[in-house]
């Protein structure tokens, strides 16, 4: 961890949340990083939250040696029947999230959020979400970030849709190829050989795609199956790309599924595509839409913005469909700004308001080679001036929806939208290709 992610990892519960807790006839305590039965206990409550079934022994054991990293909370019921489960789960730790302009800022990752059918409506997730939002303020973390199961929950926090994924339906006979014929060469490589190349192809991609953050500790060998509790590993499929030079520039992880009525129409799903070069990703596609026997293909958290989509002859080919993804939430204004890239030279003021108070403030954003954020009593005469709340501020702060659609929405009120679309303009479309 970095001394950031320490500091955050181990800081005490916010004292304002424990005794909002306490208050309710309830303890929320953190779990130990050594308490097994402990870990056993949350990661059993997040499973029922997620709709999963029952972990056994190995999975327990997994989850409590790979999640070290988190930082878990939970939530008890000292008169339930089952006092020693939690009825909330939270989790959050320190990642890295890449901004426009090549920049990457520490950031509050947050996951496990659960709270149990026989707690709702006690303002258990208010409380908890609120409360370890101040506690990353404390510690300096500039901004948080999550994936959501529900869409409609985050917002009334002050988080925002940064980053979209669209996935996709190909039908491979029609699709036909007209992009690139890729000059290097394809090989089956084993799942644990795929996951020590997407590990370092990730690090090398990561910081030229604004949404992406560092994978999180033990997610590699989950998608790859080579952890010992991985369900049906057997089916996964990798491919690597390599350059003329030998060096590895891609890889892809798929599985296929049969069509019992028919095998040549069966279907592959990729569950991942990493590429550092325009050949690899070429390359790697036309092998997956080649592929024998396969009649559709199919893909999630890919961009907005694929070349593939210019790769294909019949682009109704594919059926694509986008669904919000990303959800970031500002911290601290000035830093997260300033760490910012922007093409354009100019000023404009941000009057912010934060439904939890962290974020509220008149900011005045100076961007340009090199951005810079003053903090003002109010915004001064001759600039643009916007009137917007952290959530919109941070769905605009990764160029992924322009000012102007949320001023017409009636979500940010501004004298000059396409001048403050200028300024958070992004050249690169956002986004995450992974759940955390």
């Amino acid at each position: 961890m970095t001394s950031l992610g320490d500091a955050f990892h181990s800081a005490p519960l916010d004292e304002t949340l424990r005794a909002a807790i306490e208050a309710d006839g309830l303890r929320i305590d953190r779990v130990g990083d050594d308490d097994r039965a402990a870990s056993d206990r949350w990661t059993d409550a997040v499973a029922r939250g997620f709709l999963d079934g029952e972990r056994n022994d190995l999975q327990r054991g997994e989850a409590f040696s790979r999640s070290r990293y988190r930082r878990k909370i939970g939530v008890y019921d000292p008169a339930a029947v089952q006092p020693d489960e939690p009825v909330t789960t939270f989790a959050s730790w320190i990642a890295e999230l890449t901004l426009p302009g090549g920049a990457a800022i520490p950031m509050c990752a947050i996951s496990a959020v659960t709270v149990a059918p026989t707690h709702r409506r006690r303002r258990l997730l208010s409380r908890v979400m609120a409360g370890e939002l101040r506690t990353a303020v404390a510690q300096g973390a500039p901004i948080a970030g999550l994936t959501v199961s529900e869409s409609g929950i985050y917002g009334r926090f002050g988080f925002a849709p940064a980053a979209a994924a669209t996935s996709w339906e190909i039908r491979t006979r029609r699709a036909g190829w007209i992009g690139p014929a890729a000059p290097g060469r394809l090989d089956y490589v084993t799942r644990e050989q795929a996951r020590d190349a997407a590990a370092a192809l990730h690090e090398r991609t990561r910081f030229s795609s604004p949404g992406e953050i560092a994978m999180p500790g033990g997610h590699w060998d989950r998608t790859y199956g080579t952890r010992p509790d991985a369900e049906k590993a057997e089916r996964l499929r990798a491919v690597q790309y390599r350059s003329p030079e030998g060096e590895v520039e891609g890889v892809a992880l798929y599985s296929v599924s049969e069509n019992d009525d028919d095998w040549s129409a069966s279907n592959a799903t990729v569950h991942q595509l990493l590429a550092v070069t325009d050949a690899a990703y070429a390359g790697l596609w036309r092998f997956l839409l080649s592929l024998d026997l396969i009649g559709t293909v199919r893909a999630s958290e890919l961009s907005l913005d694929e070349p593939l989509w210019w790769m294909i002859a019949d682009q109704r080919a594919a059926r694509i469909t986008i669904a919000d993804h990303h959800y970031l939430r500002i911290l601290d204004v000035p830093t997260v700004l300033a760490a910012r890239g922007y093409d354009v030279d100019d000023v404009v003021a941000l009057e912010v308001t934060d439904p939890l108070g962290i974020a509220d403030g008149t900011f005045v954003l100076s961007a340009g080679a090199e951005p810079g954020v003053d903090v003002v009593d109010e915004a001064p005469l001759g600039i643009p001036r916007a009137t917007l709340g952290v959530a919109e501020l941070s769905a605009i702060l990764l160029g992924g929806v322009s000012p102007v659609t949320l001023a017409r929405a009636g979500r940010i009120e501004t004298d000059d939208p396409h001048r403050l679309a200028r300024v958070f303009a992004s050249t690169t479309t956002p986004r995450l290709s992974f759940w955390y």
